[in-house]
């Protein structure tokens, strides 16, 4: 361990640093803290209590990690973009809990952005999250998933293995995206996805049984479904939403429907469409 002055030493004292790590001194390690070996943190890094580092790790750059993550060895988080355009970092911010395995590569925001991750996330080996992406909380994404920059992923959403997501695209609340697929339109809360464009899709009924989603509540998002995937006609994003208006009672207009609403107001690819369509 490489340290240069009094106070790193009294600080990195409350954590537990293996001897072959590098930690710049302006770095900022919180309480019980595990840094394993040949791990290098470097000037900029805030790391939060009780958060374990496994060997060979690299924390660079404007980095901001939350308290009681695990990041695994050979993660590279924090480092400038591979984008020649605009590949000078801005800063990374990871919130508390989440779960980043092997070698998993996360970029620093490029230009004005800042790349977020929230908290709760399970985020598995080979990963690649570009500059400026946005997650929730409580996502899953499985090996070897491919992230453009910017894309945004709301919460509780999964994305399985092997998958590759274009730029600036948006993944709903409680989506599904199944593996190997590739996604370049938005993929709209409550929905499964799955294969090359054009997907597959279908209601995600699992994922809304998982997540509490009462059998009215099931019932509605089927018809949203049906609203906007099996009408028998190729609508566009604002026809959609007329069509959920005029078909959905204004009763049922809890948050869930206005949420799905709002994502598409919000769209600016357009959505995800079936084979069929």
């Amino acid at each position: 361990m490489k340290s240069s002055n009094n106070a790193q030493d009294n600080l990195l004292h409350m954590a537990h640093v293996h001897d072959t790590a590098t930690i710049h001194p302006e770095a900022e390690i919180g309480s019980n803290v595990k840094v394993g070996p040949y791990t290098i943190i470097g000037e900029e890094v805030k790391i939060g209590s009780d958060t374990e580092i496994g060997p060979h790790v690299v924390l660079q750059g404007n980095i901001t990690v939350g308290k009681n993550n695990h990041i695994y060895h050979g993660a590279v988080l924090g480092v400038n973009s591979q984008n020649t355009k605009t590949n000078k970092g801005v800063s990374l911010e990871i919130g508390d809990n989440n779960i980043i395995r092997e070698n998993v590569t996360i970029y620093t925001g490029g230009k004005n952005e800042v790349t977020r991750i929230g908290s709760d996330n399970f985020i598995m080996a080979y990963c690649r999250i570009a500059e400026g992406c946005q997650l929730g909380d409580n996502i899953i994404i499985s090996n070897a998933v491919c992230f453009g920059s910017g894309v945004i992923v709301e919460d509780r959403a999964v994305i399985a293995g092997l998958c590759t997501v274009k730029e600036q695209v948006r993944i709903g609340k409680i989506a599904m995206v199944g593996g190997h697929s590739r996604v370049d339109k938005d993929v709209p809360p409550y929905m499964l996805v799955d294969g090359h464009n054009p997907l597959r899709i279908k209601v995600n009924i699992i994922g809304l049984r998982r997540n509490e989603f009462d059998p009215h509540l099931r019932k509605l998002v089927k018809k949203l479904y049906k609203i906007v995937y099996r009408s028998g006609q190729n609508y566009n994003i604002e026809e959609s939403i007329s069509n959920i208006q005029e078909q959905i009672d204004s009763s049922d207009f809890g948050p869930e429907i206005n949420h799905f609403i709002a994502f598409l107001k919000k769209s600016q690819l357009g959505i995800v469409r079936n084979k069929s369509d």
